[in-house]
Formats: C-alpha cells, sequence, structure tokens
C-alpha cells in the first residue's frame, strides 16, 4: 500500500511542481552551470542507484557524507535550497522508478562503512530508503552510525500508513532536518 502511495504522491508532486523545478533548473544553471547531483547511493538489500538532488555545492567538491563536508563548499543558492529542502525535490524521480520511498531510511554512500555495519547488523536495507522518516524529524544523521541504524530500526518495526503520513507532516512543516554540514 506504501509503494501506491509513493507512485500517486511522486507523481503528483512532479506534475504540480514542475514550473518550480524549471526555475530552480534555470538558476542552478547560473549558480553552477550543472543543476542536478547525482551520488551513487545503497539501497533496497544493498543494491547502488544514483541519488538525484540540486546542487547545493560547487561541482569540484569531493563526493564525502554531508556531515563530512566544509561549509564553504556550499554555493549561496545552495544555501537556500537546502534550509528550504528544495535540494531533494529530484528525489521524487528517485520515489517514482522504485530506488526510494518517501519515508525510510535515508540511503547511505557505499563507502560508509560503520554505518553499513550497524544497518547491515539490524536488516536496515531489507526496506526501500526514503526521503525522510523519524531519524530525520529527529535530527539524527549520518554522523552518529550505530544511533541512525538503530532509530531506522525503530522507525521500520513501527511503519504504517498512519506513521507514513506522520513522518511527511512533520517533515513538510520543518521537522526534518537530515544530514547537516558540520560548522
Amino acid at each position: 500500500m506504501i509503494r501506491i502511495f509513493d507512485i500517486f504522491f511522486a507523481i503528483v508532486g512532479i506534475l504540480i511542481l514542475f514550473p518550480l523545478f524549471l526555475l530552480l533548473l534555470i538558476i542552478g544553471f547560473f549558480d553552477t552551470g550543472s543543476p542536478f547531483f547525482k551520488q551513487m547511493r545503497i539501497g533496497l538489500n544493498k543494491k547502488t542507484f544514483y541519488l538525484i538532488k540540486f546542487r547545493t555545492m560547487y561541482i569540484d567538491t569531493l563526493s564525502v557524507a554531508t556531515h563530512l563536508a566544509d561549509k564553504e563548499s556550499i554555493t549561496k543558492f545552495g544555501r537556500f535550497l537546502r534550509i528550504t529542502k528544495l535540494d531533494e525535490l529530484p528525489q521524487l524521480w528517485n520515489v517514482l522508478i522504485g530506488d526510494m520511498s518517501l519515508v525510510g531510511p535515508r540511503p547511505n554512500l557505499y563507502n560508509q562503512d560503520d554505518l553499513i555495519y550497524e544497518r547491515e547488523k539490524l536488516g536496515i536495507y531489507h526496506v526501500r530508503p526514503g526521503i525522510t522518516g523519524l531519524a530525520q524529524i529527529n535530527k539524527i544523521d549520518m554522523s552518529t552510525p550505530q544511533l541512525l541504524a538503530e532509530t531506522d530500526k525503530e522507525m521500520i518495526s513501527q511503519l504504517s500508513i498512519s506513521t507514513y503520513f506522520k513522518y511527511i507532516f512533520l517533515t513538510i512543516i520543518g521537522n526534518g532536518m537530515g544530514d547537516r554540514i558540520k560548522t
């Protein structure tokens, strides 16, 4: 049932937000010359996929976990995108094609060994990763692998249609923080 909601909301979101996508795309071209950012992540059953976002950092920035990135690598427009969470909008495509869900554990990079270990122990890779979830609304990021994996496990064990909508609602009203650049 959740997959049906994912597909429906991804299609509706893409259609309704299409003018905003175009505007952000044009501004992104002026900001960095390359408005989209794709990064290999680990998804369902540990299969890799390319996560798509609007670019918030300069093109030559190293591909590392967000909490390890230098705050100076974020562009001015990128700061706006991150604060408003608009950088996440292209992930609706990832949801539509089945790489992700709207709600689930945030997909990690292939080189985050500590997090991979903790998530494997708890069976986190048996569910589709998501844009938001319990960890995001509680401001838990990938800098604390054990706590993140435990929180993901708690979310998965309690996931229902009502908690799915709860996490989405709480993210929309501003609780979803996800990974943050350390200052």
